[in-house]
C-alpha cells in the first residue's frame, strides 16, 4: 500500500534536507519515508524555489496587462455606444 503525503509534510521534510543539519538517511528514518523520496523532494524544492520568486513578478505583470486590455476593450465599446447615441439623437459636438 502506498502512502500519500500532503504538501506541508513534503515541504517540511525537504526543508530539513536543505538545511543539511542531519543526513538524508537520518531525516528519512525520523519521518518514516524512503531516503530516495527525501532526495527527490529536496531536489524538487531547490529547483522550484527560484521559480517561485521569478514567477511572482511575471504573473503580476501578466495580470496587469490582462486588466489593461480589458479596460481598453470597455473604453472602445463605450466610445462606439456613445457615437451611436450621438448619431441617433442628432447631437453633434
Amino acid at each position: 500500500m502506498r502512502k500519500r503525503f500532503d504538501a506541508a509534510f513534503k515541504a517540511r521534510v525537504a526543508l530539513e534536507a536543505i538545511k543539511e543539519k542531519e543526513t538524508i538517511s537520518e531525516i528519512a528514518s525520523r519521518y518514516e519515508v524512503h531516503p530516495n523520496q527525501v532526495s527527490n523532494w529536496k531536489k524538487q524544492a531547490t529547483e522550484e524555489l527560484t521559480e517561485l520568486f521569478r514567477d511572482k513578478r511575471r504573473n503580476k505583470n501578466k495580470k496587469n496587462e490582462e486588466l489593461q486590455d480589458e479596460l481598453y476593450q470597455q473604453i472602445g465599446k463605450l466610445k462606439v455606444e456613445l457615437d451611436w447615441l450621438k448619431k441617433k439623437s442628432g447631437f453633434t459636438s
